[in-house]
């Protein structure tokens, strides 16, 4: 079945008691015991469950190519979980360019708990090889990376893992699986911000972990999910299912729009570097022409003259908001390196930006009178 068949009817059928179209939201927090103290309806207690998180964990399942998802409050609390899945002493493996409120979480609580990290840049596949220790267990990557659009190559990352048995993460918020399918590939766990793409209307937040089997760490992950109680409400369920309803038009459209906005910033002469896989000059354009369906709907680049003519030229920018986050359909402008904090790797003269729905050619012309 066909991803857009998908994302429409994926755990999406009338209502049972009244025939709705529309899924009802289940606001309950506790559901009726049966005579012999048993649950009929297969629900408890919300944090336990409820109807619109199942609904919507199906769906990312099925639509992933997954046997399993677990829903979280937030893409940082569905990270969480997975790193809490481990055990104190072992050692992790996580890419240098990740968005950096992943790299914060590792360093301020994951280490101290007890889990040993080593940031590499895994866009070497020979790092990783070079970086693997006895107690190593998983590998996490993220691609394409934020804010520098890096692009890893997932099958000889898997090929390495599945030698020295390990397992491998991949965070998939931008690309999502419309446009990128890394359990298809081997890959064992997929993680996403719920708020970015499956949302898509900068409404809403949430977190996902999907995986490939329904094995033992998947188990351990969803534990973390019932016992650390960082669980979406029933109605962000319901919003982020909404969503998933059009990701696939969204994403090719908003792709499209990116694509021709990095043709055109790569050469306005006020530009110094375009960071976009679709661009032939992105050192690993190759690779995301070989796993991607399209290159995105995100992008970054660095502004001639410095951090103050970037941050002048976003600030003159009049139909991309500046704003936080990304993903949503309207576009959304920002200077990174001022909200990343001293770990910082993003270069102060940088902007990414997040592409929507808007028409290209009037995005295009709020660049360029920003830019002059």
């Amino acid at each position: 079945m066909h991803i857009e068949t998908l994302a429409v009817h994926a755990a999406h059928k009338p209502d049972a008691s009244s025939g709705d179209i529309a899924p009802p939201i289940h606001l309950s927090t506790t559901f009726a015991r049966g005579p012999a103290g048993d649950y009929p309806g297969g629900y408890t207690y919300a944090r336990t469950s409820n109807p619109n998180r199942s609904e919507l964990e199906q769906a990312l399942a099925l639509l992933a190519g997954g046997e399993t998802a677990v829903a979280f409050a937030s893409g940082l609390a569905a990270i969480h979980a997975v790193l809490a899945a481990l055990r104190p002493g072992d050692h992790l493996l996580a890419s240098a360019d990740i968005y950096y409120g992943a790299a914060e979480l590792m360093r301020e609580v994951m280490i101290p708990w007890g889990l040993q990290i080593s940031f590499v840049d895994l866009d070497d596949v020979q790092a990783i090889e070079g970086a693997i220790q006895k107690n190593t267990r998983l590998v996490y990557i993220e691609t394409p990376s934020n804010p520098l659009l890096k692009i890893s190559d997932i099958a000889s990352v898997v090929a390495i893992t599945q030698a020295a048995n390990l397992r491998v993460v991949v965070d998939n918020t931008w690309a999502t699986p419309v446009l990128q399918r890394p359990l298809e590939m081997g890959v064992d766990v997929s993680v996403h911000s719920s708020t970015k793409y499956f949302g898509g209307h900068s409404d809403v937040v949430g977190g996902a972990v999907i995986m490939r089997q329904d094995d033992a760490f998947a188990k351990r992950i969803r534990n973390v999910q019932k016992l650390a109680g960082g669980v979406p409400s029933a109605f962000d369920c319901w919003l982020i299912r909404r969503g998933l309803s059009t990701l696939p038009l969204r994403m090719r459209a908003q792709s499209s729009n990116a694509g021709q906005i990095a043709d055109f910033l790569a050469a306005h002469p006020q530009v110094e570097k375009v960071y976009y896989p679709g661009l032939p000059s992105h050192p690993q354009h190759a690779i995301a022409k070989q796993q991607m369906q399209a290159y995105g709907a995100m992008l970054s680049f660095q502004v001639a003259g410095g951090e103050a003519r970037a941050r002048q030229a976003a600030n003159r920018t009049q139909l991309f908001q500046q704003a936080t986050s990304l993903g949503a359909v309207e576009s959304l402008i920002e200077h990174r390196a001022s909200v990343e904090g001293p770990h910082s790797r993003t270069p102060r003269n940088l902007l990414r930006i997040s592409v929507g729905l808007e028409h290209c050619d009037d995005l295009i012309n709020d660049l360029d009178q920003a830019l002059q």
